[in-house]
């Protein structure tokens, strides 16, 4: 059974057998691949890695659902509410019943890395009790502890959810499922005695206009990297307050706006050093908006760990290391 946002008409089937699933996603913004083991009766753990901007989704179900998305890398967007958006960034658990699951969603970095653990409750809290005698934890009671409205709950920054998930991106193929049981036992025994925030319901979100703004302002930037805008500029631009518009940007992309274009031109230029060997460092400089190609190497070094020849150097005519 797949449980996932993505419409399946989008979804090419690549293997399908006993123990699990592997999906290939595409539509015109880019593809993914997503990888089902069956664990439990009504159980299941997906690996989401979409390379991606955006997917619509039309799922529905009458199931009685429990799921819970753990995001490694990347970022994702969804509805909170009419005209209002917010964001799951990497670290954080996404918890739901996919009742409003259906809309539009984006992947503000091109791309998003994670699992999702669901639970079909007809069919798991037999299967769980099955698995492990007087295991403590109520699945019913959970469900309701962190799925009590219509919207998703997202925790961000809990402790010990990087140690649970962590371990799950390296599994040994001989060990996979009898560790997957393992570790979703530890998860639900650490949900159960996770206090719910109490300003749960204050998460950040932010309206439509302010978000498209703040595309609309990615967008120029990202498309003309000889220009380094201020955020006077920006902001007067897009008719957007300073300290709105800083605050939204971090939100959307995950880091504020100077840091995230150093970072963008940085990859620019690594592409440039590697494909177009006849540009010498000034050259690659000049077209990211730098007149000093010793600012520009300082830069390079700071986000990428080396000097841009000295990288250049690591990569054979072919582009390849």
């Amino acid at each position: 059974m797949k449980f996932n946002f993505i419409e399946e008409t989008q979804m090419v089937p690549l293997i399908e057998n006993e123990e699990g699933s592997i999906y290939q996603i595409k539509n015109e913004s880019g593809e993914g691949i997503m990888t089902t083991y069956q664990v439990f009766p009504g159980v299941s753990i997906s690996y989401n890695d979409y390379h991606m901007e955006s997917c619509d989704s039309t799922f529905s179900t009458n199931r009685n659902l429990f799921c819970i998305d753990h995001c490694r890398e990347g970022r994702l967007e969804y509805a909170s509410g009419q005209g209002t958006y917010s964001y799951v960034e990497a670290g954080d658990l996404k918890l739901d019943r996919r009742i409003s699951h259906q809309g539009h969603f984006e992947f503000p970095l091109a791309h998003y890395h994670g699992l999702m653990i669901t639970f079909d409750m007809d069919l798991a809290v037999g299967a769980l009790k099955d698995e492990i005698k007087n295991f403590p934890v109520n699945l019913v009671l959970l469900q309701k502890k962190f799925c009590d409205g219509k919207h998703p709950m997202v925790i961000h920054d809990a402790p010990a959810i990087e140690h649970i998930f962590s371990e799950l991106y390296m599994v040994p193929e001989k060990i996979r499922i009898p560790y997957f049981k393992i570790k979703i036992f530890e998860l639900l025994l650490y949900l159960d005695v996770l206090e719910v925030p109490k300003n749960q319901d204050e998460k950040p979100y932010f309206y439509k206009t302010q978000v498209e703004k703040i595309k609309g302002m990615q967008k120029l930037m990202t498309e003309n990297l000889e220009t380094h805008y201020t955020q006077e500029e920006l902001s007067a631009r897009y008719d957007i307050p300073l300290t709105p518009m800083k605050n939204c940007f971090k939100n959307v992309y995950g880091s504020p706006i100077n840091t995230y274009m150093r970072v963008y031109r940085m990859n620019q230029a690594a592409v440039l050093l590697k494909n177009e060997r006849n540009l010498s460092v000034t050259d690659i400089a000049g077209k990211l908006g730098y007149d000093s190609p010793s600012k520009f190497s300082a830069a390079f070094k700071t986000v990428m760990g080396r000097a841009p020849l000295d990288y250049r150097k690591n990569f054979g005519l072919n582009g390849t290391k």
